[in-house]
């Protein structure tokens, strides 16, 4: 089973299961967290130990109904646990996405990064 990413007609990249299920030392883009269905502090932990361990530069990455936690995962690293931290920007956009049943919807998408 695949999922297949597509932002403005562009092709982004497709991920296999595996790959996402993959520990995050094998994939190239270990500084980018997804937002998905596990609670906000799981997500938190995984952004204060991506900048604990030296990275610079974490991207939080959601879309649909993920994006406040979204925000919420940034506002609780910022306020709470690195309050040193700076937001480098927001991007937000709209993805389109192909279904299993062959027919295409578009789903709202957040990038919130954030820098030492």
């Amino acid at each position: 089973m695949f999922h297949e990413l597509k932002v403005s007609n562009q092709h982004i990249g497709v991920i296999t299961m595996d790959e996402a299920q993959a520990p995050a030392q094998t994939r190239t883009e270990e500084n980018i967290i997804y937002i998905g269905r596990k609670p906000t502090m799981n997500y938190v932990l995984a952004v204060v130990t991506q900048f604990n361990s030296g990275i610079a530069e974490v991207t939080i990455k959601a879309r649909g109904n993920s994006i406040s936690k979204a925000v919420d995962v940034k506002e609780i690293v910022v306020n709470r646990f690195l309050p040193a931290l700076k937001e480098k920007g927001i991007r937000t956009s709209s993805e389109e996405l192909t279904n299993e049943d062959g027919t295409r919807s578009k789903v709202s998408a957040i990038q919130i990064t954030l820098m030492k």
